[in-house]
């Protein structure tokens, strides 16, 4: 079984918790960093001395952290060859699309947008910064609309890791109150996840608890 350290409002944590969902694992996972603490312990700091989320352990296995480290492991080990390809062209390719939202979209988004957004006391908030912000992003998902008008999913007709370390993000970017400029094919990208059960209970999460009031 696998035992997971990292709260469930952590956008990392969910883009983990997705792909164990969408394996069909078991899993122990507890609550900790932000408001819930627990990642500054000797005990924690010993499994991942950066003190951040997630922390994977497998078993009786050495525990793995950084995100894309853990969802390949697991993809290595559970997936099957649609989802994470066994031949190496193939899998460079989920493999560059996945590192691609990771550098890209994540760190256009989160600290410049959602940060600035919900993490920000409203009188606080330079919604100037905010929408060059969005601009800015618009032209990385430019990219990812030329994609998804031609595939359904990043990679192809299927759900790959790819998918996971960018679509996670979507729920975010389309719930919180920015404008927004038109995307149809991700907006149709973005409902087509909305319809994966394990989407819908690992991602679509609160984050409530991260708001600045």
């Amino acid at each position: 079984m696998l035992t997971i350290w990292g709260r469930k409002t952590s956008s990392n944590v969910q883009a983990l918790m997705w792909c164990v969902g969408e394996l069909g694992l078991t899993y122990q996972r507890h609550d900790v960093g932000h408001r819930y603490g627990g990642n500054d312990t000797p005990a924690f700091l010993a499994m991942n001395p950066n003190g951040t989320i997630p922390v994977l352990v497998d078993g009786d296995r050495a525990p793995i952290w950084e995100t894309g480290a853990i969802l390949r492991y697991l993809a290595s080990c559970y997936a099957d060859p649609v989802f994470w390809p066994t031949e190496a062209s193939a899998r460079a390719q989920v493999d560059m699309w996945a590192d691609w939202a990771k550098i890209n979209v994540a760190l256009e988004f989160t600290r410049p947008i959602f940060w600035r957004v919900v993490r920000t006391a409203p009188n606080d908030i330079d919604w100037s910064a905010v929408r060059k912000s969005v601009a800015k992003l618009a032209k990385v998902l430019d990219i990812a609309e030329a994609r998804l008008a031609e595939n359904d999913y990043l990679c192809g007709d299927a759900l790959t890791l790819a998918d996971i370390q960018f679509g996670h993000l979507l729920y975010r970017y389309f719930d919180i109150g920015i404008e927004r400029p038109s995307h149809p094919a991700l907006l149709n990208y973005y409902h087509r996840l909305t319809g994966r059960p394990a989407f819908c209970e690992h991602v679509m999460v609160s984050y409530e608890e991260l708001r600045v009031v």
